[in-house]
């Protein structure tokens, strides 16, 4: 078991842009494996978190790995495609545990992606896995949800997660 340090808001390298997954590149195999370990380990400390983008854990490749619903999904190199209708939802992140942004996502989104075996995939998701799935993508491209913020009053500490309570 690998467990990996998340990286925390005012790390620098949450703001790089992640590389493509090429079929060859075995690498993908143990940060998946390592992604895995990671949000079950989060999981068992703090009672929450259900995806994880590589670049928290300081490996710059495109790939998430979401746990819910006892599936696991790891999803290399995705596109997302969204609907049309938005929604106002409040957002955290392991990377700022406690804090949740108010910000805009889409309803209903499609993700293509790639999966460990290099097959074509697609999931469609919509309200909080649409808003999850769109969190851990801007991972990929060096966005955090505090960027996104509606506006400056769009921020609020959560004590149950912040470990404040």
């Amino acid at each position: 078991m690998t467990v990996r340090k998340i990286l925390l808001l005012g790390n620098e390298s949450l703001y790089n842009v992640s590389r493509e997954v090429t079929e060859d590149m075995d690498k993908r195999f143990q940060v998946v494996n390592d992604l895995h370990d990671t949000i079950i380990n989060f999981r068992e400390k703090y009672g929450f978190g259900r995806a994880i983008a590589a670049p928290q854990i300081g490996e710059f490749l495109r790939i998430i790995y979401m746990n819910f619903d006892n599936k696991s999904y790891a999803l290399m190199n995705p596109k997302l495609e969204f609907g049309e209708e938005q929604f106002q939802v409040w957002d955290d992140c392991m990377s700022f545990p406690g804090l949740e942004v108010k910000l805009n996502r889409y309803k209903k989104c499609r993700v293509s992606y790639k999966d460990l075996q290099w097959n074509d995939c697609f999931l469609e998701f919509e309200d909080d896995l649409s808003e999850l799935i769109q969190h851990e993508y801007d991972h990929l491209d060096g966005i955090l949800a505090v960027q996104r913020a509606i506006d400056n009053k769009s921020f609020r500490i959560n004590p149950e997660k912040s470990g404040c309570y």
